[in-house]
């Protein structure tokens, strides 16, 4: 079967399209290599006091680090001691009605605090006062057990 002459001028259209597509491409690729930008005129240098410049480092103040030397994670912090107990400082204490709060030291968490709670009866707590305690879950959440003074 014969093409028409308008699905000829089509295909002709499609083919020269592809070609003018190719060339540009063939000239965005040559363009980049004639614009003088070479890797060497990209690349950015770090001086010994931590500034960028176009200028590679001199040699003589150059500094060699070893690759064990480089630490690439955060620092494990010391493992707590699971025996001891969390402290804190009263952070509010009304005397008059027996309760307040411990801010934790650690996570500055509040922690409320009962007189009924305290490990010795005898014992007055104050705002400002180091303690230590236990926590456990109350009827609205976290509360302190056996509180001592430090």
């Amino acid at each position: 079967m014969a093409e028409t002459y308008s699905k000829k001028e089509r295909n002709k259209k499609k083919l020269q399209k592809r070609k003018e597509k190719e060339q540009r491409r063939d000239e965005k690729r040559f363009e980049t290599s004639k614009s003088g930008r070479k890797l060497e005129d990209m690349i950015a240098y770090v001086d010994e006091n931590g500034n960028l410049s176009s200028t590679p480092p001199d040699e003589r103040k150059v500094s060699r680090i070893a690759l064990e030397d480089i630490a690439i994670a955060t620092p494990k912090s010391e493992a707590a001691d699971p025996a001891a107990l969390p402290t804190g400082t009263i952070s509010y204490y009304d005397a008059s009605k027996g309760y307040g709060f411990i801010t934790n030291s650690r996570n500055q968490e509040r922690i409320f605090v009962h007189r009924t709670q305290l490990a010795d009866p005898s014992i007055v707590l104050a705002t400002g006062d180091k303690v230590e305690y236990q926590a456990a879950r109350g009827p609205r959440g976290m509360q302190a057990e056996l509180v001592r003074k430090i």
